[in-house]
């Protein structure tokens, strides 16, 4: 991928001195979903595929962008002085540029353009964070070509400044910190509430992390998404008449029941709820990891896949059809749906005897019953950004 993202800067742009190749990671959830905006924990780890990029500065105040997964759409081209704000014709690059811009809002302004060349193996629309993949990349490449000081913690939050208020998706913290902070064979125990975290080994002796994609493709900013977060904003807020909270991570599930009956509106009730569970859930799971319970790791993943479909309604016949598969094939530890849901892609914990029979089964019943082919990938625990 190194020598292919080189190749097509060189075809895009011809030979430029400077020009070096980067990659930051997508990532997957492991437990902990619609939690990283509730003030709650969540449980992401790096992934081996991501997005790699060629970069170089320029000589003037022009940015050229291109993607190799995106080759139709040709180099985009825009000045420094005319991204204040997102053009619709701009697709994809509005990632890239809102970032700049994001930067700018630091202090941090570029004085000169650059040409970038991104190639992509995360699976488009899967929800694996291309996305935020793609921002950590941007402020990677931005400290390198600049050297503004920035760490990488705050690569992450810029990603999330921009892709809330530059692309309009109210996206949580997890996707770029995880993208951002990621450690190779380690998951990441965050609590979104002040950004405290620790690696946590996965040692899945005898198992892999297997990805089911629904191939149904997700795009968060025109989905659902905000109104779960603007009716959690709600019932937060009428709870904190009552309760001294900064946040649904704050309350344990015996306070939430004692104190449900103040949320009148039995939908905002069920929201509420699973923002409050799945955090517990997610305190328990790291635990039962540490001390070597796999097996009740795995019984929490599927609890949380059920409270994301009765209580936050984000999952669908898609996710719900590769998830509740997956429970009844023997050395399957446990199945959830990650990320945003409306699609997107289930994770599995399968017992490396059972990988082969899992993704056949699941795969036959998965198209008999929605119609057409989910893709399965069995992968690693990477690293953060790097030059490479």
């Amino acid at each position: 991928m190194k020598q292919a993202v080189l190749d097509g800067f060189k075809a895009q742009f011809g030979e430029k001195e400077g020009v070096k190749a980067y990659f930051a990671p997508g990532r997957v959830n492991l437990i902990g979903e619609h939690t990283d905006y509730n003030g709650g924990h969540v449980f992401p780890c790096a992934l081996t595929i991501g997005t790699y990029g060629a970069a170089a500065k320029r000589e003037d105040r022009t940015i050229r962008l291109f993607s190799m997964n995106l080759d139709r759409f040709g180099v985009y081209e825009v000045s420094l002085d005319d991204i204040e704000t997102p053009s619709p014709k701009a697709g994809w690059t509005n990632y890239p540029l809102g970032v700049v811009w994001a930067f700018a809002k630091r202090g941090m302004k570029l004085d000169k353009g650059f040409d970038m060349v991104i190639n992509g193996n995360i699976p488009n629309g899967s929800g694996l964070s291309s996305s935020a993949s793609l921002e950590v990349l941007t402020g990677f490449i931005l400290r390198d070509l600049y050297g503004f000081e920035v760490s990488n913690q705050d690569i992450a939050l810029i990603g999330q400044y921009s892709e809330n208020n530059y692309n309009g998706c109210n996206c949580g913290i997890m996707d770029q910190f995880a993208s951002a902070m990621g450690k190779e064979n380690n998951a990441i125990f965050l609590d979104t509430a002040d950004l405290s975290f620790e690696y946590a080994p996965i040692k899945l002796e005898g198992a892999k992390i297997v990805i089911a994609n629904t191939n149904k493709k997700h795009k968060l900013t025109d989905s659902q998404y905000n109104a779960r977060r603007s009716m959690c904003e709600e019932a937060l807020a009428i709870l904190q008449k009552s309760l001294d909270i900064k946040g649904l991570g704050d309350l344990s599930i015996e306070e939430f029941e004692a104190n449900k009956h103040l949320l009148t509106d039995p939908d905002m009730q069920k929201k509420a709820k699973h923002a409050v569970y799945e955090n517990q859930r997610t305190i328990e799971a790291v635990k039962a990891l540490k001390d070597g319970d796999i097996e009740h790791f795995g019984k929490l993943m599927r609890q949380s896949h059920e409270s994301l479909r009765d209580d936050y309604d984000v999952t669908g016949i898609e996710l719900d059809t590769l998830a509740e598969e997956a429970w009844k094939i023997p050395g399957v530890i446990g199945s959830r749906m990650t990320g945003g849901g409306f699609g997107g892609c289930t994770v599995s914990i399968v017992k490396d005897e059972a990988i082969e029979n899992f993704k056949k089964t699941v795969g036959e019943e998965y198209r008999r019953k929605i119609g057409y082919d989910a893709t399965f990938y069995t992968v690693e625990i990477g690293n953060g950004p790097q030059v490479i």
